[in-house]
């Protein structure tokens, strides 16, 4: 593989870290934001009750369903596998050996997809806490 393909290796492995460290930064924010919310109510001497931090907590995105973000994902990945096997075919007009490798990628991208969302359905079925 030439110059191109390094560079190409570590700008995709670049791309991954940034999304990685923006939602980890994004995440920190809002918990952030809800802290700061909670922290002016106390100086002013409001009463803060168990119903008014879920509230808080609630218009911040603090309550998220894990089996809806697991079967969400699972389809946006299933639904890469396809477009990696046109990447492919794509690149074999350049080096035809491409198009075996990117199956492989294909195939391995949509089953872990296929997985993502047997586990989204598996954990919104009754009984899922013992399951896992």
């Amino acid at each position: 593989m030439g110059a191109l393909g390094d560079f190409g290796a570590f700008g995709f492995w670049m791309f991954i870290a940034a999304v990685v460290v923006a939602g980890v930064w994004s995440d920190a924010r809002k918990r952030e934001s809800q802290q700061e919310t909670l922290r002016r109510l106390v100086d002013s001497g409001q009463k803060i009750d168990a119903a008014l931090v879920d509230k808080i907590v609630d218009a911040g995105g603090g309550k998220t369903n894990p089996a809806q973000d697991l079967k969400t994902g699972g389809i946006i990945v299933m639904f890469v596998a396809p477009g990696l096997t046109l990447l492919g075919w794509f690149l074999s007009k350049f080096n035809e050996s491409v198009l075996d490798v990117m199956l492989g990628v294909s195939a391995l991208v949509g089953l872990v997809g296929v997985g993502l969302y047997v586990a989204g359905k598996m954990s919104e079925s009754k009984g899922s806490e013992d399951r896992f």
